[in-house]
C-alpha cells in the first residue's frame, strides 16, 4: 500500500497565494527556529524556502510520520516519479502549487531532492549506524541537500567574489552542506531520547565504544562521565560543521546573508541548551527561549555587515 496524499483531482488545487500561505503555516508549525529566520528574507526567497520546506517535510513523513509503518521502498519510488512531475510544472497537491511556481523563479536542481529521497529509503532499512562516515552520508542525504536547496533561493554574489584568475563567483557549495550537516547532528544530539522511543539509533556505536558507553548504557538513558565525555566530543564535531559553513555566509547576496546568520546561530544555540541540561536527552528537550532567539538577531544582523 503507497502512504501518498491522495490526488486533488474531484476538486481545483488552491490558489498560489493559498498554497504558499499552506507551506508557510507547515514551516511555522513544524520548523519553529528555522521559521524565524525566514522571515529576515525578501519576499520571493522566504515563501520558495516554505515551499522547499513543506515538500521536505512530506519526504520525511513519510518514513517517520504517523502512517509510516504502511510506507515501502515503491511508496519512495513512486514519491520520486512525483517529483519528476513537479519539476515538469505539474502540481497534483496544494503544496506543490508553490513549488512548482518557486522552480519556475529559482534554478533549483533535481538530484538534491532526489538524494532526500535516497535518505529517506536509508531510514526505511537502517536503525543503527556503525561509523561517522555511514552517519555522515544520512546527513547529507536528509540535510545537506536542504544547504543546497536554500543556497539556490538566496543567490551569490556575483560583485565582490570574483578573484582576477577566476572566470566565475564562488560557489559556497561545501559551507551550505556543512550547514544541513551541523543541523542534523544536532537534531540527533537533541533528540537522543525521542528516537530510541522509535528504536533508532543516529549516534555511531563505534565511537560510543570508544568512550566505552554500550547500546545497552543508550538504551536505559545512563548519564556517567563516559556519556558527558561522548557527548561533549560529538558537540565539538558540530560546532566545527558550523565554523565551516560560516565562511560560506559572506558569498550569498547580501539580502540572504542575515537571515542564514541568524539561522546558523540559532540552531547552533541548541547546543549550549543541551551542555545546560547536563547533556541530559533522554528526559530534557533542548531548546532555545523566544527571548534569547530575539536578542540573537541583532548580533546576526551585525555579522552579516561585518563578516
Amino acid at each position: 500500500m503507497l502512504q501518498l496524499p491522495k490526488p486533488a483531482r474531484m476538486r481545483p488545487l488552491v490558489s498560489l497565494e493559498q498554497s504558499y500561505e499552506l507551506c508557510r503555516q507547515i514551516t511555522a508549525t513544524y520548523a519553529k527556529t528555522f521559521y524565524l529566520g525566514t522571515l529576515l528574507m525578501p519576499e520571493s526567497k522566504r515563501r520558495a524556502i516554505w515551499a522547499i520546506y513543506a515538500w521536505c517535510r512530506h519526504t520525511d513523513e513519510l518514513v517517520d510520520g504517523k502512517e509510516s509503518e504502511i510506507t515501502t521502498p515503491e511508496t519512495l519510488d513512486h514519491w520520486e516519479q512525483r517529483l519528476e512531475e513537479v519539476f515538469d510544472g505539474r502540481a497534483i497537491t496544494d503544496e506543490e502549487v508553490a513549488l512548482v511556481d518557486a522552480l519556475h523563479q529559482f534554478p533549483l536542481d533535481i538530484q538534491p531532492f532526489r538524494d532526500m529521497i535516497a535518505g529517506q529509503r536509508m531510514d526505511l532499512f537502517q536503525s543503527r549506524y556503525q561509523t561517522f562516515d555511514d552517519l555522515y552520508l544520512y546527513c547529507y542525504r536528509v540535510a545537506g541537500t536542504v544547504g543546497l536547496m536554500s543556497t539556490c533561493v538566496m543567490g551569490v554574489d556575483e560583485s565582490g567574489s570574483v578573484a582576477p584568475w577566476h572566470n566565475r563567483p564562488y560557489v559556497p557549495i561545501e559551507e551550505a552542506v556543512a550547514l544541513g550537516i551541523a543541523n542534523q547532528l544536532t537534531n540527533i544530539l537533541r533528540d537522543v531520547g525521542e528516537d530510541i522511543q522509535r528504536g533508532r539509533i543516529y549516534l555511531p556505536l563505534e565511537e560510543l565504544a570508544l568512550f566505552d558507553y554500550t547500546e545497552e548504557d543508550l538504551l536505559n538513558g545512563v548519564i556517567d562521565k563516559r556519556w558527558r565525555e561522548f557527548m561533549r566530543f560529538q558537540i565539538q564535531r558540530a560546532r566545527k560543521f558550523y565554523k565551516q559553513a560560516e565562511r560560506g555566509v559572506r558569498h550569498l547576496i547580501r539580502d540572504a546573508r542575515w537571515p542564514v546568520w541568524s539561522a546558523l546561530m540559532l540552531y547552533q544555540q541548541i547546543l549550549g541548551a543541551i551542555e545546560r541540561n547536563d547533556y541530559d536527552v533522554f528526559s530534557k528537550r533542548a531548546y532555545v527561549s523566544l527571548p534569547k532567539k530575539l536578542v540573537t538577531l541583532p548580533v546576526a544582523y551585525m555579522r552579516s555587515q561585518i563578516f
